[in-house]
């Protein structure tokens, strides 16, 4: 922007704030300054902004906006002229660090792409908190998100992911819980370790640690609340599978649409096996069937 001298005046910087997941307590102490002071602030709820506000004992002063899925491609620009003109511009979500599976990704791209200062608030993630909590290694992880919500997406972004060595974090609703488990149940195996991890930080905090099959029966009975789960990552050893199982995983890819030989190849990896033990074994599944099918005609 140009003042009266024709200088132009310096942007200014987008504040990624994180906010309590579960406690207000949790809330970084930068966190009450920046809303205080902030030119703008952006955030998903306003109503939510409003309750953390009080409870922190703090003011706006500056101008709030909602920024939440549906008007974030809408309201991008808007923020970005606000950070060219030199404001200082605040980005909080509901809960957690602003565009880790919330909004505010395409904000930063955007001042990325203007040259425009950003930086963070550091404060609670669900991600990190559940992760410590699993029990599971921490070395290496990998965070997907919200898996698709119909069984058959849900079932090949699974599919996706079985041969991943790194431990896996998801986010899941409650209703779906069961649902999601068996699926990772029937793909990575009824015995991979996981952790379902609910209300954290809350006054209902709960850890449920143990192998899937037995998660997801626990789930079927109901869970409420706001869910993480915590997924062990592939063995780097070959897992002891008998040809009827690894025969098994083949035909559940081929019937979701997956060609033999790519389906073949997925449980190779899956396994830590060479694909040809998994495709000796479909051959002789195959040869079985129908010897089997022939002697049952000479009998008839």
């Amino acid at each position: 922007m140009t003042g009266s001298t024709g200088t132009t005046a310096p942007a200014g910087t987008l504040v990624l704030a994180g906010t309590p997941i579960g406690d207000v307590a949790d809330a970084p102490p930068r966190l009450a300054a920046e809303l205080a002071t902030a030119d703008v602030v952006a955030a998903e709820d306003t109503r939510r902004l409003r309750r953390l506000t009080q409870a922190l004992g703090v003011q706006t002063t500056g101008r709030v906006v909602s920024y939440f899925e549906g008007n974030e491609t809408a309201r991008t620009p808007e923020l970005v002229e606000a950070l060219e003109d030199g404001k200082r511009v605040l980005l909080v979500t509901d809960a957690g660090m602003p565009s880790v599976s919330d909004p505010g990704y395409r904000l930063v791209a955007a001042a990325v792409e203007k040259d425009i200062k950003v930086t963070a608030v550091p404060g609670p993630s669900a991600v990190l908190t559940a992760l410590a909590l699993s029990g599971l290694p921490v070395d290496r992880f990998c965070f997907e998100g919200f898996l698709p919500r119909k069984g058959g997406e849900r079932l090949g972004k699974l599919r996706e992911v079985a041969a991943e060595r790194r431990t896996m974090v998801f986010f899941e609703a409650p209703h779906r819980l069961d649902d999601t488990l068996a699926a990772m149940a029937e793909v990575f195996g009824d015995e991979r370790r996981a952790a379902v991890c609910r209300e954290l930080t809350k006054t209902y905090e709960e850890v449920k640690r143990g192998p899937l099959k037995a998660l997801a029966e626990w789930a079927a009975e109901g869970v409420r609340g706001e869910i993480t789960v915590v997924v062990e990552g592939a063995s780097d050893a070959p897992q002891d599978l008998d040809p009827a199982e690894l025969v098994r995983r083949v035909q559940v890819r081929e019937e979701a649409g997956e060609r033999r030989k790519e389906a073949i190849a997925a449980v190779a990896a899956e396994a830590g096996l060479p694909k040809r033990d998994v495709f000796d074994a479909v051959v002789a599944a195959k040869n079985a069937a129908r010897t089997g099918s022939a002697d049952g005609k000479g009998l008839s």
